[in-house]
């Protein structure tokens, strides 16, 4: 078959690579799309390594249909269209055990330990069959919508842990795919009014049409001029949808007493803060991580999906062939666009 193949970092080539034997309980995937994803960017580039392996196919975003199954395969089929929750928790940990299988300490995820969806073909091994973790698709959801539906995941898992509900006012940093899949969810939960600080125009227009009530431009216009005009004591709310360290503080002070923040975006290796922690003291501010999503999370996204209450169509910008591999990580690298897709026939 053809694949991405990570040799190493900064060597993705795109070859002939043997095709996935499945066992008992596994099943095959032919891949008909699969999107790209910041971490893909990291790991291609050697800045994310933890479950990485040399060589290996990446790729934890992609859905496809069913091309065989191994024995003891009772819930699926060949000709089954499907996406896959990459997460593979042992739901035996602690974390797990507590309702936090997204964070547990023995996860496993495909992409990382197991191959991923840059490839014709990908293997689903047992585990992930066992868990929970592959997932019948909609015929009226495309592939390209359903590569989506993990990062769309990601984001519930974030809202849920800063509790975005009826009547809230939400900023969003930054209108890329995360930022704009915030927007439209913070909407359909009931958020009164979202605002998003985006310095890109194109991106700024977007946001509006996906159901942002305010844009920012944060060349023009700072985040304190913005909360003084548009809320009374602040945003409930605040989401970091981009790593930037050095506006943290920045976004701290908008919220008011008693609001949270969700650190969602992640920093780039080596990149810390500078947290003006009183902030958070005397305002009692609430400030959360996110990372990854559960198997719930993915089953609500499909449901959002499927009852068009949230579009990730509009966040599809560029789709290539595997066979354009590079030029696909070129656009998505330099943030021209949104999500880009590889496509497979």
């Amino acid at each position: 078959m053809l694949a991405a193949v990570l040799y190493g970092p900064g060597k993705l080539e795109v070859a002939s690579y043997p095709d996935p034997e499945i066992a008992q309980g596994e099943i095959l995937v032919k891949v008909k799309a699969a999107s790209i994803c910041g971490t893909d960017l990291r790991i291609i580039a050697g800045k994310k390594t933890r479950g990485v392996r040399y060589p290996s196919i990446i790729g934890h975003e992609f859905s496809g249909v069913v091309a065989a199954v191994g024995n003891e395969v009772e819930n699926f089929k060949p000709g089954d269209r499907v996406a896959i929750a990459p997460i593979i928790p042992c739901r035996n940990c602690f974390y797990c055990l507590s309702g936090l299988e997204n964070i547990c300490i023995n996860r496993k995820a495909i992409g990382y330990e197991f191959d991923g969806g840059f490839a014709e073909y990908v293997r689903i091994p047992a585990i992930a069959l066992a868990s929970g973790n592959v997932f019948q698709i909609d015929s009226k959801v495309s592939f390209k919508e359903a590569a989506l539906l993990e990062q769309l995941s990601c984001c519930l898992n974030g809202q849920r842990k800063i509790g975005v509900g009826l009547g809230d006012t939400v900023l969003v940093i930054g209108a890329g795919p995360i930022g704009l899949m915030h927007v439209m969810l913070a909407k359909a939960k009931g958020a009164r009014k979202v605002a998003v600080s985006e310095p890109n125009e194109k991106r700024r227009l977007l946001a509006l049409e996906l159901g942002a009530d305010l844009v920012i431009d944060p060349r023009t216009e700072t985040l304190n001029d913005v909360s003084c005009r548009e809320t009374d004591m602040g945003f409930d709310i605040a989401i970091m949808a981009i790593g930037i360290p050095t506006i943290v503080n920045d976004v701290l002070k908008v919220v008011r007493k008693g609001g949270k923040v969700s650190l969602f975006a992640g920093f780039a290796e080596g990149q810390t803060s500078i947290i003006d922690s009183n902030i958070i003291h005397y305002n009692e501010i609430v400030v959360t991580g996110a990372s990854a999503s559960t198997r719930q999370d993915f089953t609500q996204a499909m449901l959002l999906s499927d009852s068009y209450k949230i579009n990730l169509k509009q966040l599809i910008s560029h789709s290539f062939t595997l066979d354009n591999m590079t030029a696909a990580l070129e656009v998505a690298r330099s943030a021209e666009g949104l999500k880009t897709i590889i496509e497979f026939n």
